[in-house]
C-alpha cells in the first residue's frame, strides 16, 4: 500500500517512539532467536525465551546462558547440564521444552547488578549458536505513602477508585496529575475536563454507599503514566487519595517461523474495541504499513497467504501467513482504529518475526503453469510423521478479510463444481500428497493452500497461473461423445504425443476418493482393461461388457514414478441399447446331409480334363458347413456385432481366417502339380486285347500318401502287371515287396487321383470349420 503523503508530526513521534521502545534495529543471522532487550524493576523476576530450530541434535544439545565481558568472553550462569554459578544459586533456573522448540530462562530476585549483557546459546558459548541479549534493571519508583499503583498497556482502559467521607458527599470531586510541584485538572463533577484528555475520561459514583467515585480513562497513552490524586470536598476537610499510573509499552512477542511454513499471530485488544476497525501493519522505519486489515485493504506481497479471522465479540483476531518467505521476517504491530493505522490512544500488540532459514519444510513449487484445456498436478508437503492426518486443499478468495473453502479432502469430499476434474492422492511414505486439476479454464487461476489437520506450521501456498492454450492439448480422448451400450463392448483411445512416450500412460475411473487406475487386461477378466499401441502413439481403454456402474468420468494420464504428469478427462454415458449386439447362428450340420458324398466328389471332377479341380463350395455344402466366402463374412460381422468401435480386433480376425486356408490351397495345387508330372513322365505303355489305361509308376510308391489304404478289399494274390516293351507282351505275376503295403492292394492312377482329391477337399472343409470357431474365442 502505498504510503500517506503526509502525516502529523505527533503521529511521527509517535511511531519512532514505539520503534525505539519496543525493537531493537540489531538483527543476527542465528539460527538461534529471542528477545534482544529486556528490562525489569528490583526485585521482580524476569524469564527469558530462546528459540532454536526444530532438530533432534539441538533438542538435546546443552543449554546456557552466559555473561559478556571483557574481550569477548562469556561466563557460563547456567545451563541445561545442571550447573549453576555461586551468583544465581537459588534464584535461577533453566526449563528446556523440546515440544515447542524453546528453552527458558527464569531468573528472581533482580538486582541492579544484574544489568548487562547475555548471550542465550546451544552448544559451548564458542560456537556461533546464540543471540545477545540486553538485561536492564532499574530502581522501583517511590511513592508516597498510601498510593495505590495501577499497571495497564498502552491503549487499554483504567479505573481509579476514590473513597470519601459523608460530609464530602455533596462536595466537589475531581482527579488531578502531579506535573513538578503543582496538580494539573484532569476531569471534576463540574464538568471541567483536560484538553489532552477529552473524550476519554469519565467520573462517575461507584456503588450505592454514596463513599466511592471512581474516574476512568480510555485509550491509555505512554505519557499517562504519572501520580494522580483523587480529591472531594475543599480545604483542610477534603479527602485524598494517591494513585500511580504505570502505562506498559507494548512488549514485542518473540515468533519463530522456518522458511516456507506457516504462523498465526493471535491479537486480544479488548471488547471495549471488538466493534472496531483491525489491522496488522508491518514497522518501516517512521511507518507502519498496512498488511491486511478489515475494510478490504492488503499488501500485494501477501496475496494469497494471509487471511484475518475474527475470533469472537471480545475483539479477538487472528492473522495467518503461510509461505513464509525470508522478506517477511521483521517487526508487526495489530490494533484497531478506523484509521488501519496506529494510533498512540489506542490499543496494540507488537511481534517480531524471525524467519529460519535452516527449514524442515522441504522446497516445493510455489508456481505452477497451466493451459486451458489441459491439467495441473500440484504437490503438497506435510509432516512425515503426521501420515495419518487428514489432507485437505482449498481456494484462497481474496475479497474481505480472505478467506480459503475447502476444495478436496482426503476423506473423499469433493466440491461439486469440482467433480470429474479435481483428485486429491496421497502418498503417506513420501511426506506429501499430490492433487490434480483438469479441464482447466482462465477462472481456476489463483493462490490455492496445502493444509493437514496436523501440524499447523505445514501450510503452504501454491499460485496456478492458465494461459489460453496455444494448440492441441498434449492429451486427447475419441471419441469426444462418449456414450456406452449396455452390455457391448466399449473401447476409448488416448492419444498422446512422442515427447510422452517414455513416461507411464494410464486409464483411471474418477470418484470422490480419487482416481482409482485400472487393471492391465491380464489382471482383471470383467474389470475394465487398458492396452497400449506404441507404435501408434495411444493408450485404450476397453469396457466389456458395458455395465450400468461403469457410467462415470475417466482420466487418461502419464506419470514417472510417483510424480504425476498431464491428464484429461472425458464423461462416459451408458444407455440401454436399441437393437441390441447382432447375434449370429452357428452353421448347421446336417444343411446338406441329402447330398451323397460320392457326388460331390464327381462334381468336382472337370470334364475337359483328367484330373480333378477343387471346388470348395460344393464340397463344403456337402460336409454340412458354409463356404469360405461366406465363412470369413460371417466372422467379420461377429467381430463388427462385438466390437462396434474395434477395428483392429476385426482385421485380425480375417487376417487369421484367411492365412491358413491360403496355405491349405498352395500345399494342395503344388501336390496336384507334382503328382502330374510324375505320372506323365513314368507312365508305360500296356494293351491286353482292347483295354487300354495309363499307369503311373509312382503311384505303386505313393498310393499310401493318398488314401491307398483304403484298397482294402483286393487279394494280394491276384495282383498282376502287363508291360509292353517293343511290341512285345508279357505278363508278370507278382507280389508286392514293401512291408507296410503288403496286404494292400494298387488302384489305376485316375483311382488313386480321385481318391487323393477328395481326401484333400475333406481336409480343407475341416480346417475351414476350424477357422470359423476364432472370432468366438477371440
Amino acid at each position: 500500500m502505498a504510503q500517506p503523503p503526509w502525516k502529523p508530526p505527533a503521529m511521527r513521534l509517535f511511531l519512532v517512539t514505539v520503534l525505539l521502545a519496543v525493537f531493537s534495529a540489531a538483527s543476527t543471522k542465528s539460527p538461534i532467536f529471542g528477545p534482544q532487550e529486556v528490562s525489569s524493576v528490583v526485585g521482580n523476576p524476569v524469564s527469558i525465551t530462546c528459540y532454536y530450530p526444530a532438530t533432534s541434535v539441538n533438542r538435546h544439545s546443552r543449554k546456557y546462558w552466559c555473561r559478556k565481558g571483557a574481550n569477548s568472553l562469556c561466563t557460563t550462569l547456567i545451563s541445561s547440564n545442571g550447573y549453576v554459578s555461586k551468583e544465581y544459586a537459588g534464584r535461577a533456573n533453566i526449563i528446556n521444552f523440546p515440544e515447542n522448540n524453546t528453552f527458558v530462562v527464569n531468573i528472581a530476585n533482580l538486582t541492579q547488578d544484574d544489568s548487562g549483557s547475555y548471550k542465550c546459546g546451544l552448544g559451548t558459548s564458542n560456537r556461533p549458536l546464540f543471540f545477545d541479549v540486553s538485561l536492564e534493571v532499574s530502581q522501583a519508583p517511590e511513592f508516597p505513602e498510601d498510593t495505590h499503583v495501577y499497571t495497564e498497556d498502552m491503549g487499554r482502559s483504567v479505573t481509579f477508585e476514590c473513597p470519601f467521607q459523608k460530609e464530602n458527599s455533596h462536595s466537589k470531586k475531581s482527579l488531578c496529575k502531579k506535573i513538578g510541584q503543582t496538580c494539573e485538572l484532569v476531569i471534576d463533577s463540574t464538568g471541567k475536563v483536560n484538553p489532552n484528555y477529552k473524550g476519554r475520561v469519565e467520573l462517575f459514583m461507584k456503588g450505592t454507599s454514596g463513599e466511592i467515585f471512581g474516574v476512568s480513562i480510555d485509550h491509555l497513552r505512554l505519557n499517562d503514566a504519572g501520580l494522580y490524586v483523587c480529591q472531594a470536598g475543599e480545604g483542610s476537610s477534603a479527602n485524598k487519595k494517591n494513585v500511580d499510573l504505570q502505562v506498559l509499552k507494548p512488549e514485542p512477542e518473540l515468533v519463530y517461523a522456518d522458511l516456507r511454513s506457516s504462523v498465526t499471530l493471535d491479537c486480544a485488544l479488548g471488547r471495549e474495541v471488538a466493534n472496531e476497525a483491525k489491522y496488522l501493519c508491518r514497522m518501516n522505519k517512521e511507518t507502519c504499513d498496512v498488511v491486511i486489515n478489515t475494510l478490504g485493504k492488503r499488501d500485494p506481497a501477501f496475496d494469497g497467504r494471509i487471511l484475518l479471522t475474527p475470533k469472537d465479540n471480545n475483539g479477538r483476531f487472528s492473522v495467518l501467513i503461510t509461505g513464509v518467505r525470508k522478506e517477511d521476517a521483521g517487526h508487526y504491530l495489530c490494533g484497531v482504529h478506523s484509521s488501519d493505522l496506529p494510533q498512540e490512544s489506542w490499543p496494540i500488540q507488537a511481534w517480531q518475526l524471525f524467519v529460519n532459514e535452516e527449514s524442515t519444510i522441504p522446497p516445493s513449487r510455489s508456481v505452477v503453469k497451466g493451459v486451458t484445456g489441459g491439467s495441473v498436478a500440484m504437490v503438497c508437503p506435510y509432516n512425515p510423521k503426521e501420515s495419518n492426518s487428514l489432507k485437505y486443499w482449498c481456494r484462497w478468495e481474496g475479497d474481505g478479510n480472505g478467506h480459503c473453502p475447502i476444495l478436496v479432502e482426503s476423506q473423499g469430499v469433493v466440491q461439486e463444481d469440482y467433480e470429474g476434474r479435481l483428485a486429491l492422492y496421497d502418498q503417506p511414505g513420501n511426506g506429501s500428497y499430490t492433487v490434480i486439476l483438469n479441464q482447466l479454464t482462465t477462472q481456476d487461476a489463483g493462490s490455492y493452500w496445502c493444509l493437514t489437520n496436523g501440524d499447523s506450521r505445514w501450510r503452504t501456498t501454491i499460485e496456478l497461473q492458465v494461459a489460453e492454450a496455444p494448440g492441441k492439448p498434449d492429451l486427447e480422448v475419441t471419441p469426444q461423445n462418449a456414450t456406452a451400450v449396455l452390455g457391448e463392448t466399449f473401447t476409448l483411445s488416448c492419444h498422446y504425443p512422442c515427447k510422452l512416450y517414455s513416461q507411464e500412460k494410464y486409464w483411471c475411473k474418477w470418484s470422490n476418493k480419487g482416481c482409482h487406475v485400472l487393471p492391465s487386461r491380464d489382471e482383471g477378466a470383467r474389470q475394465p482393461s487398458v492396452s497400449c499401441d506404441p507404435s501408434n502413439q495411444l493408450i485404450s481403454m476397453t469396457l466389456n461388457p458395458v455395465k450400468k456402474e461403469d457410467e462415470g468420468w475417466y482420466w487418461c494420464g502419464v506419470k514417472q514414478g510417483q510424480t504425476y504428469g498431464e491428464t484429461t478427462a472425458i464423461y462416459v454415458a451408458v444407455e440401454e441399447g436399441t437393437g441390441g449386439s447382432r447375434h449370429v447362428n452357428p452353421p448347421d450340420a446336417n444343411a446338406h446331409a441329402d447330398v451323397a458324398p460320392e457326388k460331390a466328389v464327381e462334381s468336382s471332377v472337370s470334364e475337359n480334363e483328367n484330373r480333378p479341380v477343387l471346388n470348395p463350395k460344393l464340397l463344403a455344402e456337402e460336409k454340412g458347413i458354409e463356404s469360405v466366402g461366406d465363412q470369413a463374412q460371417e466372422n467379420r460381422a461377429s467381430v463388427n456385432a462385438g466390437s462396434a468401435d474395434a477395428p483392429t480386433g476385426s482385421s485380425k480376425v480375417l487376417f487369421a481366417t484367411l492365412v491358413p486356408l491360403g496355405l491349405v490351397l498352395a500345399v494342395g495345387a503344388v501336390a496336384v502339380w507334382v503328382a502330374r508330372a510324375r505320372h506323365r513322365k513314368n507312365v508305360d505303355r500296356m494293351s491286353i486285347s482292347s483295354y487300354r489305361t495309363d499307369i503311373s509308376m509312382s503311384d505303386f510308391k505313393n498310393s499310401r500318401d493318398f488314401g491307398g489304404n483304403d484298397n482294402m478289399g483286393a487279394s494280394p494274390d491276384n495282383q498282376e502287371t502287363v508291360l509292353e516293351r517293343k511290341d512285345e507282351i508279357m505278363t508278370t505275376t507278382e507280389i508286392a515287396t514293401e512291408p507296410e503295403e503288403s496286404k494292400k492292394a494298387k488302384r489305376s492312377s485316375k483311382e488313386e487321383a480321385d481318391l487323393a482329391y477328395s481326401a484333400f477337399l475333406i481336409q480343407s472343409s475341416n480346417i475351414a470349420a476350424q477357422v470359423h470357431d476364432v472370432p468366438k474365442e477371440v
